[in-house]
């Protein structure tokens, strides 16, 4: 199960934040949407099937919805912070570019 949340907007629409396991430190993917059900079925339609959000433990930060809110596609993400909260700088990539991305092989 994923760690993540939501923040409703004034419009209506919601935010959805999602921390996924993927790779060795997985990522944080943002959804811009009308509900939350259609933010889950637009990941689950690019085949992130097992995707469920109980509760709000990690909802989006101004920052990140204002980046998902600028970008056309609505549908972002880059490196989930680690747990202390530090990380480098890096920019949202479109979801197209995750799901090219290959799997890291684990070496050994």
């Amino acid at each position: 199960m994923a760690a993540g949340g939501f923040c409703k907007l004034p419009n209506g629409m919601v935010v959805v934040a999602l921390n996924l396991p993927y790779d060795p430190a997985g990522v944080r993917v943002l959804v811009h949407a009308q509900n939350r059900a259609r933010a889950l079925t637009r990941l689950r339609n690019l085949g992130l099937r097992a995707i469920y959000l109980r509760g709000n433990a990690a909802p989006p930060t101004p920052d990140e919805i204002t980046a998902v809110l600028h970008h056309p596609d609505g549908l972002i993400w880059r490196t989930a912070p680690a747990d202390n909260g530090v990380t480098a700088p890096e920019l949202w990539h479109p979801i197209r570019a995750l799901l090219r991305r290959p799997p890291a092989v684990p070496q050994g």
